[in-house]
């Protein structure tokens, strides 16, 4: 915030960078540079919702098979020799092909532990993977209906 606050202080004419402002100096800046400083934001907030279904793709890298899997929430698909299960799918409100997310739990069939929980992303796979020698999963989108 202090950084914003000597650029606005470089922005507005300010005598020094390195001198910090609190919230009086900003009120005190030119009128032209209080309505510039309306359009900054700091933060994005989008708003989310939830989907009771998501479309995963699995690939099997030993034979080659690529699946989309439909998952309903609180049940498992088996793909090969793992099960995978949706644990919640969100989306934006806004724009719901865009930037959909999942949280998925992928277990080997005789397995004690998941090879994969968490949240997976679908414009960005690599982020959180499934780190698995023969089978890749990645979520494509959330499904409403």
């Amino acid at each position: 915030m202090k950084a914003l606050i000597a650029c606005v202080a470089i922005m507005a004419g300010g005598a020094a960078a390195a001198q910090t402002l609190d919230l009086e100096d900003l009120r005190e800046l030119p009128q032209g540079t209080q309505r510039e400083l309306q359009d900054i934001t700091t933060e994005t907030v989008e708003r989310i919702s939830h989907a009771p279904k998501a479309v995963v793709r699995a690939l099997d890298r030993l034979t080659g098979q690529v699946e989309d899997l439909e998952l309903i929430q609180g049940r498992t698909v088996r793909f090969g020799h793992i099960d995978v299960a949706l644990g919640d799918c969100r989306y934006p409100v806004d724009n719901p092909a865009s930037d959909a997310y999942a949280y998925l739990v992928v277990q080997e069939v005789e397995a004690d532990e998941p090879a994969f929980q968490g949240w997976m992303v679908a414009s960005s796979p690599a982020l959180n993977a499934l780190d698995h020698p023969r089978y890749d999963v990645w979520v494509l989108r959330c499904a409403t209906a």
